[in-house]
């Protein structure tokens, strides 16, 4: 078959780190051109926005959304209502109700649509599901802490409504909880720490269980230096499972059973090519509702102000 020609939205960090040169390395997708209020790719076509993009290349068959999340809704939902097939960049909208709409109008118009939880293709998270599958599961407890001036600097939208915060990396993590524990999470009760000068969370914890009573402990914080920790210990009848890097790495109980590369994303346009062959639609939203719920029943605790 044919290579799928694909445009992109939104020229930022994730787009040059991520997508622009798993795309390249792709022979199903033939990158057509970007769309860009302020930015341009060497050697390929650009423009100020989607429509000028979609108008100048109407055989454009797909677009790839790595815009922020606020306004993200309206670009989404244009694209669809032409008929292309949409990959969102996480999180998939500023709100629930937003990604609600696009699943909606993805299924009537019959094009596809991927929410692109990206973390769950990192290589030791089927492994992880599969070693926990039948297991009891005893306790969870996720940190996931890092330096945000090193990972998002300068990135202002990060810190207002809509931009999630702590939670744009944070939700990474649900995301693989909420793929590799055998049974749903329940928000129970959370702390959100909010700079006194920023309208987002730098550091959350949150307390959840599972249907059974299971409970399950998050800490994010993006005020760590030196080394970064992206980790996930899950204790059980059998033995002490460990994820680490962010899902690149597996242990039980010390020992080292799989560490391999990352190719997260490249595994995920490997998906979306096959849902745009089917005009097929892949939204999860457990772990953008447990966010949601965080800041619906979060207590709220100002600490000092954060300048980049």
């Amino acid at each position: 078959m044919s290579s799928i020609k694909i445009g992109l939205v939104g020229v930022g960090k994730i787009a040059r780190d991520q997508h622009l040169p798993v795309i390249a390395a792709n022979p199903d997708f033939n990158l057509v051109g970007v769309a860009s209020r302020n930015a341009t790719v060497e050697g390929v076509e650009s423009h100020a926005s989607l429509d000028a993009l979609l108008d100048a290349r109407p055989e454009i068959e797909a677009v790839a959304l790595c815009t922020p999340p606020q306004g993200r809704h309206a670009l989404a939902r244009h694209a669809l209502e032409r008929g292309r097939h949409v990959l969102l960049e996480k999180p998939p909208g500023a709100t629930l109700a937003e990604v609600h709409d696009l699943v909606a109008l993805a299924k009537d118009k019959g094009v596809a649509l991927l929410a692109t939880w990206h973390s769950r293709y990192a290589p030791a998270v089927e492994p992880a599901r599969a070693w926990l599958a039948g297991r009891t599961i005893t306790s969870v407890a996720v940190s996931w802490k890092e330096d945000v001036r090193h990972w998002h600097p300068g990135q202002e939208w990060i810190w207002q409504p809509g931009g999630l915060g702590v939670f744009d990396p944070g939700i990474n993590a649900l995301s693989i909880i909420t793929h590799i524990l055998p049974r749903p999470l329940v928000l129970k009760a959370a702390t959100l720490e909010f700079p006194a000068n920023r309208q987002a969370p730098i550091a959350a914890r949150l307390d959840m269980r599972d249907n059974a009573g299971v409970p399950v402990t998050a800490e994010f914080d993006w005020r760590q230096t030196g080394p970064q920790s992206w980790d996930i210990v899950v204790e059980t009848t059998d033995g002490t499972l460990a994820l680490n890097r962010g899902g690149a790495a597996m242990s039980i109980d010390g020992t080292a059973h799989l560490e391999e590369p990352e190719a997260e994303y490249a595994n995920l346009y490997a998906l979306f090519s096959g849902l745009v062959r089917d005009r097929a639609v892949d939204v999860d939203l457990a772990p953008l509702n447990l966010v949601a719920d965080a800041f619906l029943c979060g207590h709220r605790v100002l600490v000092e102000d954060f300048h980049d």
